[in-house]
């Protein structure tokens, strides 16, 4: 169920709202099994037959905490750990390393032609932060339904953000709608989620129209002008930016609906003065995993220098394979380790950096490396590089309507985070965002939706 789609807008979301105030108001008890029974419900409207996978999850990760509890036996988070990561390995890794494995003469590599279980990355790095932090002593005890709520969480269970058990335990014993502030949350979980719909079905899905067909044709072979690679490139990577950060708005804002805050994960993340800084403000809490739960695990910056290189490349590379089962995405995350380490070596030299060169060395890297994120394979991304350097024709006809605005918006603009914590009270800003959300209804009854891009890892 998209969050961008009448099913979910129109029916979903109002039943939901009801059954969690009722809930809330007359029962209290069976608010929290109410918002785990409607996150169930969420999920099992992509594919009812994942389900049991979401619940055998929960289950067994949780028994296998109650088990540690008892015994301290850290044997059992060790295990918990390498089942989720097999679990994950099978359902979106079995066949890039059979493809890997096939290249090797004579050794045969099956396939395993199963359907990629929505949000596995997500709820797979949820059990594994609570696991490892238990280990350490760190996490306290939870209920089955409280732990199976942190997972499922029907906001941000698809595609983050990756929230600590920290974050957000500790308020699902309020009464939200009893708060002296529960107007004002409700107001600005509405306007969060209008303001990621407006960025998602205004802004994001036009770009895609910009790039889908030009990276196509460079997937199937077809020469792509300058002209064209530049609009792409261009084109995707705003349309990332506005996708991504427009579900987390979206995801935040509906938390807040019920009760939840949820951390911000983007922060206009093309101001950037370096690569270090880009990735403080990009998918936020994910490299706060990635920092806390592999590079600092590594040896991170306390072992020496060799160790701290090692650990920033090892991280992105495998940050990169994260994203997808794929060598281009293997390819983006190792271009991002050794941005990094350029820029470490680069600040213990102690050489200067002015502002302006350092944001247009780091937008344009970026934006280079979004063509292997983006590319179905090495030859297409090949075939944008030649356009992008005038290594071929120049073209004609560079579509930049929707990208003026867009690159507006996300390089100059203020951020919907801050927006909506800015904006005073007002009935003409009520009818404002009610307008709005009217037109993104218009937008999406007649145009195609796109599914975000995150959904796929």
């Amino acid at each position: 169920m998209l969050f961008n789609s009448f099913a979910f807008l129109l029916a979903f979301l109002p039943l939901a709202l009801a059954l969690h105030w009722l809930a809330e108001r007359f029962a209290p008890s069976w608010r929290l099994p109410v918002l785990v029974a409607l996150s169930f419900a969420f999920y099992g409207y992509w594919d009812w037959r994942f389900l049991p996978l979401l619940a055998l999850s929960i289950g067994l990760n949780w028994l296998i905490a109650e088990g540690f509890q008892r015994t301290k036996a850290s044997g059992l988070i060790t295990l918990a750990i390498v089942l989720n990561l097999a679990v994950l390995a099978v359902f979106k890794y079995f066949n890039f390393f059979a493809d890997l494995a096939g290249m090797i003469p004579g050794l045969p590599a099956p396939k395993f032609d199963i359907a990629l279980p929505l949000g596995i990355s997500f709820f797979t790095f949820h059990h594994i932060m609570y696991l490892t932090d238990l280990r350490r002593g760190q996490a306290p005890r939870y209920d089955l339904v409280r732990y199976a709520l942190y997972i499922a969480f029907f906001p941000q269970v698809l595609a983050g953000p990756l929230v600590r058990w920290r974050e957000i335990m500790h308020q699902l014993d309020e009464r939200p709608y009893q708060r002296s502030d529960a107007a004002e949350r409700i107001a600005r979980g509405l306007m969060l989620l209008t303001f990621g719909l407006a960025k998602k079905v205004l802004i994001g899905d036009p770009l895609a129209e910009y790039a889908n067909p030009v990276f196509a044709a460079a997937a199937a072979g077809k020469v792509v002008s300058m002209a064209e690679a530049w609009q792409a490139t261009l084109a995707f990577t705003f349309q990332i930016y506005f996708d991504f950060s427009g579900y987390t708005d979206m995801a935040l804002g509906l938390a807040l609906l019920f009760g939840v805050v949820l951390p911000q994960n983007f922060d206009a993340p093309y101001r950037s003065f370096s690569i270090q800084d880009f990735w403080r403000r990009w998918h936020m809490t994910l490299s706060r995993f990635l920092r806390d739960y592999l590079y600092i695990p590594l040896g991170g910056s306390r072992s020496g220098l060799p160790t701290q290189v090692w650990a920033l490349f090892a991280t992105m590379a495998l940050g990169g394979l994260w994203h997808g089962a794929g060598l281009t995405f293997v390819a983006w995350g190792v271009a991002h380790g050794l941005a990094l380490i350029v820029a470490l070596f680069w600040r213990r030299a102690g050489l200067p950096m002015p502002a302006a060169l350092g944001w247009l060395l780091t937008f344009l890297f970026v934006m280079f490396c979004w063509v292997l994120f983006r590319a179905a394979n090495f030859e297409a991304a090949l075939t944008i590089y030649k356009g992008l350097f005038g290594l071929a024709p120049v073209g004609t006809g560079f579509k930049w309507r929707a990208l003026l605005p867009a690159a507006a918006f996300a390089i100059i603009g203020p951020t919907a985070w801050n927006l909506v914590h800015k904006l005073p009270p007002a009935r003409w800003l009520a009818v404002v965002l009610g307008l709005l959300f009217v037109i993104i209804l218009l937008k999406i009854g007649e145009d195609a939706n796109y599914e975000f891009i995150y959904f796929q890892f």
